[in-house]
């Protein structure tokens, strides 16, 4: 089944009787209170459940799968509002799979929504512009794209942050082998402590060797979901246990790096350490195709160019 922005009701719709998918920006406040009916947190199922039931959609739109699937649309949008309603502040997810409502969540006003998403976007291609302008660029841009061109790392980190850890080190071996590593050893992952959660992260590590061109390395690696922002602690802690055990270092994190971790990884006189983030493992399943489709379309971007009419005027 092809991915539709609308569908027939059901089965047996006539034509022209259709029911429309809500965009994600319909369902902030539908999935904001899901997971306050659920108690002020929730799974994933759970809250795709509550809010699909709260839209009352008809089964022949709610099984309508997103591309090929294996997940639906309607639960595609439903993951980018809890990624809209995170970065307003009104969710978080600081257990893998788990959301849970703020306390800003559970005192805003649905008349606020719409705003504070308005304000949300707004900053981030804000942002955005800012980085523009700082790398020189000559055009500017006169409307901005319907989706900011940047979020789609949001979802995909969402999916990451959200897989087991033996679903997260398949990722990770996928990862490599795509990028080129051979001889991959990866300890299965082990039972979770009696005083850790069961869904507690795992980071994985191992080794492996990759080849480029007539050089091959001896790599080890550690692939770590956060923190958020790591510091140079992070990066001395990992060099210590690379000791002994790779040429190189590899240190890859859903998160970002610190300016401190960045010099420390590549510290005068010690073992250098590769270091990607968040968005760089993103590009990593987008460039070969992991988990990450990519359409090309024909698009035509409209920019202005100041200097032809500073030209023009003279100056």
């Amino acid at each position: 089944m092809q991915r539709r922005n609308v569908v027939g009701a059901s089965a047996e719709s006539s034509v022209g009787d259709e029911v429309a998918l809500p965009p994600y920006t319909d369902l902030l406040w539908p999935t904001l209170q899901a997971v306050i009916a659920l108690g002020g947190s929730g799974v994933i199922e759970d809250i795709d459940a509550e809010v699909i039931d709260r839209t009352g959609l008809p089964d022949a739109v709610r099984t309508v799968l997103h591309g090929d699937g294996p997940g639906t649309e309607i639960e595609y949008r439903v993951a980018w509002a809890r990624t809209y309603l995170k970065g307003m502040g009104l969710l978080s997810n600081t257990r893998r799979g788990v959301w849970s409502v703020t306390d800003r969540g559970r005192a805003v006003r649905e008349s606020e929504i719409k705003p504070m998403q308005v304000a949300y976007t707004a900053e981030k291609r804000r942002k955005r512009l800012v980085r523009t302008a700082s790398s020189g660029a000559q055009v500017v841009p006169l409307a901005a794209a319907p989706e900011d061109p940047e979020l789609w790392r949001e979802p995909v980190l969402a999916a990451v942050a959200e897989l087991p850890a033996d679903g997260f080190a398949r990722m990770v071996t996928s990862v490599l082998r795509a990028a080129g590593f051979t001889t991959l050893t990866i300890p299965a992952p082990g039972s979770v402590p009696d005083n850790e959660p069961d869904d507690a992260d795992a980071d994985v590590e191992g080794t492996g060797v990759l080849r480029i061109s007539l050089l091959s390395f001896s790599v080890f690696f550690r692939f770590v979901r956060g923190p958020e922002r790591a510091g140079a602690d992070v990066v001395r802690e990992f060099r210590a246990a690379m000791v002994g055990r790779g040429d190189k270092g590899l240190l890859v994190s859903t998160g970002s790096f610190a300016d401190d971790a960045r010099a420390e990884a590549h510290r005068h006189g010690a073992p250098p350490i590769d270091l990607i983030d968040g968005d760089g493992l993103c590009d990593l399943l987008k460039e070969h195709g992991l988990g990450v489709r990519t359409t090309v379309r024909t698009v035509e971007d409209v920019a202005l160019v100041p200097a032809y009419f500073a030209d023009l005027a003279g100056r």
